[in-house]
């Protein structure tokens, strides 16, 4: 799976165990930046690179890194089919997927470090949708909010 990878100057010590992570897995990260030189970097930008890479089939799915993850779950939860959240514990990073159809994991490395990271990812990565009624029933009702949602 092509996995895109964003983070921030809060979120870039995390980066290195994401795409170690991925690479482990047998997926191939897309590295979007940034390098963690630049204090002044926005997770706006990552997030919409990230997004964008989804959207136009570039990534299958996405991992977003910042301070603590919640600035960038809000950025790419903007953006049309993109479905992110913020996971700092296994049950919800397999569990988002499986239920929700979650596309893009957000962690905070200010929160979590790169031995939390690494179990999270893998846990995102190895889950599917399960397709079950109950789950495909609510994602249909958040699709078509996201379709209603006047812009």
């Amino acid at each position: 799976m092509r996995v895109a990878v964003g983070a921030d100057h809060a979120g870039f010590p995390l980066k290195e165990v994401a795409l170690k992570t991925l690479r482990e897995l047998g997926h191939e990260p897309i590295d979007l930046g940034g390098d963690g030189t630049d204090p002044l970097d926005d997770y706006p930008d990552y997030s919409k690179a990230v997004g964008t890479a989804i959207q136009n089939g570039v990534a299958d799915r996405g991992v977003l890194l910042c301070g603590s993850g919640v600035g960038a779950s809000v950025a790419v939860n903007k953006m049309r089919g993109l479905r992110g959240a913020l996971c700092h514990d296994l049950f919800s990073a397999r569990q988002g997927v499986e239920d929700d159809d979650i596309n893009v994991l957000c962690l905070g490395a200010r929160v979590i470090d790169a031995e939390t990271a690494a179990p999270l990812i893998t846990a995102f990565m190895n889950a599917r949708f399960s397709g079950l009624e109950r789950h495909a029933r609510r994602l249909a009702k958040v699709l078509k909010m996201e379709e209603e949602c006047i812009h």
